[in-house]
Protein backbone atom coordinates (compact mmCIF):
# COMPACT_ATOMS: atom_id res chain seq x y z
CA UNK A 1 0.00 0.00 0.00
CA UNK A 2 3.00 2.30 0.98
CA UNK A 3 4.80 1.27 -2.05
CA UNK A 4 2.75 0.46 -5.17
CA UNK A 5 4.77 -2.46 -6.34
CA UNK A 6 3.19 -5.19 -7.63
CA UNK A 7 3.01 -8.88 -5.84
CA UNK A 8 5.54 -10.12 -7.82
CA UNK A 9 8.16 -7.49 -7.27
CA UNK A 10 7.51 -7.39 -3.66
CA UNK A 11 8.44 -11.12 -3.22
CA UNK A 12 11.77 -10.41 -5.62
CA UNK A 13 13.36 -7.65 -3.48
CA UNK A 14 17.02 -8.47 -1.81
CA UNK A 15 18.03 -6.68 0.86
CA UNK A 16 20.96 -5.28 -1.63
CA UNK A 17 17.75 -3.53 -2.83
CA UNK A 18 17.27 -1.95 0.31
CA UNK A 19 18.60 1.41 1.15
CA UNK A 20 18.61 2.47 4.53
CA UNK A 21 20.67 4.96 4.48
CA UNK A 22 18.88 6.86 1.40
CA UNK A 23 15.44 5.61 2.67
CA UNK A 24 15.09 3.48 -1.07
CA UNK A 25 13.76 0.02 -2.54
CA UNK A 26 15.34 -0.61 -5.76
CA UNK A 27 13.31 -2.54 -8.07
CA UNK A 28 15.04 -5.18 -10.13
CA UNK A 29 13.46 -9.00 -10.40
CA UNK A 30 10.48 -10.56 -8.89
CA UNK A 31 9.62 -13.34 -7.82
CA UNK A 32 7.06 -15.93 -9.96
CA UNK A 33 5.35 -18.94 -9.54
CA UNK A 34 5.51 -21.19 -13.26
CA UNK A 35 5.17 -24.96 -14.50
CA UNK A 36 7.85 -26.85 -15.71
CA UNK A 37 7.34 -30.39 -17.37
CA UNK A 38 3.59 -30.09 -15.18
CA UNK A 39 5.29 -29.19 -11.95
CA UNK A 40 5.02 -25.66 -10.25
CA UNK A 41 8.06 -23.84 -9.31
CA UNK A 42 9.32 -20.68 -7.75
CA UNK A 43 11.43 -18.68 -9.93
CA UNK A 44 13.31 -15.43 -9.54
CA UNK A 45 13.47 -13.57 -12.65
CA UNK A 46 14.86 -10.36 -14.10
CA UNK A 47 12.35 -9.88 -16.97
CA UNK A 48 10.46 -7.15 -15.32
CA UNK A 49 6.68 -6.81 -16.98
CA UNK A 50 8.18 -3.61 -18.61
CA UNK A 51 11.37 -1.96 -18.44
CA UNK A 52 9.98 1.02 -16.82
CA UNK A 53 8.69 -1.77 -13.61
CA UNK A 54 13.06 -1.35 -13.08
CA UNK A 55 12.71 1.57 -10.31
CA UNK A 56 13.50 3.26 -7.59
CA UNK A 57 11.57 3.77 -5.03
CA UNK A 58 11.00 5.81 -0.99
CA UNK A 59 10.41 3.97 2.08
CA UNK A 60 8.21 5.77 4.70
CA UNK A 61 9.52 5.49 7.85
CA UNK A 62 6.95 2.74 8.84
CA UNK A 63 8.37 0.71 6.28
CA UNK A 64 11.77 1.34 6.80
CA UNK A 65 11.07 0.49 10.38
CA UNK A 66 9.05 -2.75 9.53
CA UNK A 67 12.33 -3.86 7.38
CA UNK A 68 14.55 -3.43 9.95
CA UNK A 69 12.27 -5.72 12.11
CA UNK A 70 11.87 -8.30 9.82
CA UNK A 71 15.71 -8.45 9.03
CA UNK A 72 16.45 -9.53 12.62
CA UNK A 73 13.76 -11.90 12.68
CA UNK A 74 15.33 -13.38 10.04
CA UNK A 75 18.12 -13.47 11.27
CA UNK A 76 16.53 -15.14 14.59
CA UNK A 77 15.21 -17.64 12.34
CA UNK A 78 18.36 -18.50 10.80
CA UNK A 79 20.19 -18.53 14.40
CA UNK A 80 17.23 -20.56 15.62
CA UNK A 81 17.04 -23.20 12.95
CA UNK A 82 21.06 -23.24 12.25
CA UNK A 83 21.47 -26.59 9.68
CA UNK A 84 17.75 -26.64 8.86
CA UNK A 85 17.72 -23.05 7.80
CA UNK A 86 17.75 -22.71 3.55
CA UNK A 87 20.77 -20.87 2.46
CA UNK A 88 20.06 -20.49 -0.96
CA UNK A 89 18.18 -17.18 -0.70
CA UNK A 90 19.78 -15.50 2.51
CA UNK A 91 19.83 -11.68 0.37
CA UNK A 92 15.89 -11.98 -0.23
CA UNK A 93 14.15 -10.18 1.87
CA UNK A 94 10.62 -12.32 1.51
CA UNK A 95 11.44 -15.81 2.99
CA UNK A 96 9.47 -17.68 4.92
CA UNK A 97 10.92 -18.60 8.69
CA UNK A 98 13.00 -21.55 7.27
CA UNK A 99 14.63 -19.35 4.76
CA UNK A 100 12.27 -20.26 2.08
CA UNK A 101 11.06 -18.31 -0.81
CA UNK A 102 7.27 -17.20 -0.27
CA UNK A 103 5.31 -18.40 -2.89
CA UNK A 104 2.74 -15.51 -4.92
CA UNK A 105 0.32 -17.49 -4.25
CA UNK A 106 0.68 -17.79 -0.46
CA UNK A 107 0.58 -14.10 0.00
CA UNK A 108 -2.78 -14.21 -2.26
CA UNK A 109 -4.13 -16.61 0.33
CA UNK A 110 -2.51 -14.77 3.45
CA UNK A 111 -3.66 -11.88 2.46
CA UNK A 112 -7.70 -12.54 2.38
CA UNK A 113 -7.06 -13.92 5.69
CA UNK A 114 -5.60 -11.63 7.20
CA UNK A 115 -8.85 -9.48 5.56
CA UNK A 116 -11.14 -11.66 7.05
CA UNK A 117 -9.37 -12.41 10.93
CA UNK A 118 -9.43 -7.72 11.07
CA UNK A 119 -13.39 -7.98 9.65
CA UNK A 120 -12.21 -6.08 6.39
CA UNK A 121 -13.64 -5.86 3.65
CA UNK A 122 -12.30 -8.25 1.07
CA UNK A 123 -10.27 -6.82 -1.81
CA UNK A 124 -7.66 -8.30 -4.21
CA UNK A 125 -3.68 -7.70 -3.37
CA UNK A 126 -3.28 -5.95 -6.34
CA UNK A 127 -6.10 -3.45 -5.24
CA UNK A 128 -3.29 -2.09 -2.47
CA UNK A 129 -1.77 -0.64 -5.47
CA UNK A 130 -5.05 0.84 -7.09
CA UNK A 131 -5.07 2.27 -3.28
CA UNK A 132 -1.51 3.69 -3.74
CA UNK A 133 -2.26 5.34 -6.68
CA UNK A 134 -5.52 6.61 -5.59
CA UNK A 135 -4.00 8.58 -2.40
CA UNK A 136 -1.13 10.07 -4.56
CA UNK A 137 -3.86 11.28 -6.87
CA UNK A 138 -5.82 12.94 -3.91
CA UNK A 139 -2.38 14.16 -2.84
CA UNK A 140 -2.47 16.37 -6.48
CA UNK A 141 1.33 14.11 -6.76
CA UNK A 142 1.38 14.65 -10.84
CA UNK A 143 0.32 12.22 -13.00
CA UNK A 144 3.84 11.51 -14.55
CA UNK A 145 5.07 11.19 -10.78
CA UNK A 146 2.35 8.74 -9.62
CA UNK A 147 3.54 6.44 -13.52
CA UNK A 148 7.29 6.39 -12.56
CA UNK A 149 6.00 5.96 -8.66
CA UNK A 150 3.85 2.51 -10.38
CA UNK A 151 6.09 1.30 -13.32
CA UNK A 152 3.56 2.10 -15.81
CA UNK A 153 5.29 2.06 -19.21
CA UNK A 154 3.23 4.86 -20.48
CA UNK A 155 1.32 7.98 -19.40
CA UNK A 156 -2.25 6.61 -20.45
CA UNK A 157 -2.20 3.43 -18.29
CA UNK A 158 -2.15 5.37 -15.32
CA UNK A 159 -4.07 8.44 -16.35
CA UNK A 160 -6.60 5.62 -17.88
CA UNK A 161 -6.94 3.95 -14.90
CA UNK A 162 -6.57 6.80 -11.97
CA UNK A 163 -7.82 9.93 -13.71
CA UNK A 164 -10.75 9.48 -12.67
CA UNK A 165 -10.18 10.25 -8.99
CA UNK A 166 -9.46 13.60 -9.27
CA UNK A 167 -12.76 15.08 -8.97
CA UNK A 168 -11.38 17.38 -6.82
CA UNK A 169 -9.01 18.82 -9.58
CA UNK A 170 -11.89 18.22 -12.10
CA UNK A 171 -14.13 20.59 -10.22
CA UNK A 172 -11.33 22.95 -9.69
CA UNK A 173 -10.82 23.57 -13.48
CA UNK A 174 -14.88 24.12 -14.05
CA UNK A 175 -14.65 26.63 -11.19
CA UNK A 176 -11.73 28.37 -13.06
CA UNK A 177 -13.39 28.28 -16.26
CA UNK A 178 -16.70 30.03 -15.04
CA UNK A 179 -15.07 32.28 -13.30
CA UNK A 180 -13.17 33.15 -16.49
CA UNK A 181 -16.07 33.13 -18.57
CA UNK A 182 -18.01 35.02 -16.45
CA UNK A 183 -15.78 37.73 -16.07
CA UNK A 184 -15.34 38.10 -20.12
Amino acid sequence: AYCGVRRSEALGVTWDNVDFEKNEIHIHQKVVEILVDGKSQIIISDEMKNETSRRTIPMVPMVVEALKRHKARQEFHRQQFKDAYSTKHLNMVCVNAMGDLIKPNYVTTHFAYLLRKYGMRKIRFHDLRHTCASLLVSLDVNMKVIQKYLGHSNMSTTADIYSHLDVKATGEAGMKLGKLLSEG
